[in-house]
């Protein structure tokens, strides 16, 4: 199941027009609140130069690309957390998320309402974000009644970190910030795991320009990022209306179009590489002529852990992968190559996956 990204914003900000454009899928875009209603799902592939050259050197039969989900979660309004609007439902399908895509207008148009009544990101952000907190915050103190009384009658070790890590996320909520930058201990984190908040969650800023603004920004995306620069977030910059256009062209055309507009690649693959930063993500291959395929990883796994995303047995009966580095294929030219430079080395179970290696599990159930 690939892992994926909850797209968030007041109504009107152009969530849906962008999410449109990144999985060609067809969410209804209109111009009044609350038009999206269930969360629209859309799976993409992750561009990657590499899998592409790998392909060209080994011609397998089929090449698989890497995928990410994107959910287009319905505009939150101000009261959200106490079920304004349609707010308990859509925050709801937020918790089910790996990490939130908050997109930002920064943009006039006329033409386009904007629920607040003008276009200012500092507030829509604020909006937002209050909202996710308040939410969290309901959650904890929920929590917090019944775990405080259970901390003072038993010598359970698991029982007494809960609610160690849920004082500190009440502290760090009520101080008005969110809950991933509370000070927790591993074993807390692990606890705090099981209350799903939505501001534990890793956030991305996705500013939603004009074509004007789309290179040197405007005073709109300057505060977003400054904003974002305070709170160790990313922002990228992307033009939903032309991202629109770009998305209806076919793959020969948009290189030409892109040119025309001063662009070396869609912002929508800006978006879909910042997205996999953020949640910390990398890329292996494995590789021969039935298939050439990327697999998403967490960064840190162990190969036993990697081979595990292909198939359970992988991981159970794992014995060692064979390894070497795609540079070194694309340096040398075919993996005979690399074996007679003694660049393929045979690793064991504490070896961690880097990105770009390319793979071949040895296994036995």
């Amino acid at each position: 199941m690939p892992l994926n990204c909850g797209i968030v914003g007041l109504p009107n900000v152009g969530k849906s027009t962008i999410f449109n454009a990144l999985t060609s899928a067809k969410a209804q875009a209109a111009n009044y609140p609350f038009c999206t209603i269930d969360p629209n799902t859309g799976t993409v592939t992750v561009p990657d130069e590499r899998l592409d050259k790998i392909t060209k050197l080994v011609v397998p039969n089929r090449t698989v690309p890497t995928t990410m989900e994107f959910i287009d979660i319905a505009g939150l309004v101000e009261g959200a957390s106490k079920g304004e609007g349609l707010g308990n439902q859509f925050l709801g399908h937020i918790r089910a998320t790996d990490a939130i895509c908050h997109v930002v207008r920064c943009f006039d148009d006329a033409e386009v309402v904007h629920v607040a009544g003008g276009v200012n990101p500092l507030h829509d952000m604020d909006i937002i974000n209050t909202e996710l907190l308040l939410a969290d915050l309901d959650t904890v103190e929920k929590r917090a009644q019944r775990v405080e009384k259970l901390a003072k009658n038993t010598q359970d070790a698991k029982i007494k970190t809960e609610a160690a890590a849920v004082a500190k996320l009440k502290t760090t909520l009520e101080a008005g910030r969110p809950a991933r930058t509370a000070d927790l201990t591993d074993d807390e984190r692990v606890a705090a795991r099981e209350l799903f908040l939505i501001t534990m969650k890793p956030q991305l800023y996705v500013a939603n320009v004009d074509e004007a603004a789309l290179t040197g920004g405007n005073a709109y995306t300057e505060a977003v990022e400054k904003r974002a620069a305070e709170e160790g977030a990313q922002v990228v910059k992307i033009c939903g209306a032309l991202e629109s256009e770009i998305a209806q062209l076919e793959p020969a055309e948009r290189k030409e179009f892109l040119e025309s507009v001063g662009l070396e690649e869609p912002g929508l693959n800006r978006l879909i590489h910042s997205a996999y930063r953020l949640l910390d993500l990398i890329t292996y291959f494995t590789s021969g002529v039935q298939e050439v395929r990327a697999w998403t990883i967490r960064r840190g796994t162990k190969a036993p852990g990697a081979a595990g995303v292909i198939h359970s047995d992988f991981e159970r009966g794992f014995i060692k992968a064979d390894c070497y580095s795609c540079d070194d294929l694309f340096k040398y030219g075919s993996e005979q190559a690399v074996k007679e430079k003694g660049l393929l080395r045979s690793e064991g179970k504490e070896y961690m996956v880097k990105d770009g290696d390319i793979l071949f599990f040895k296994f036995n159930v």
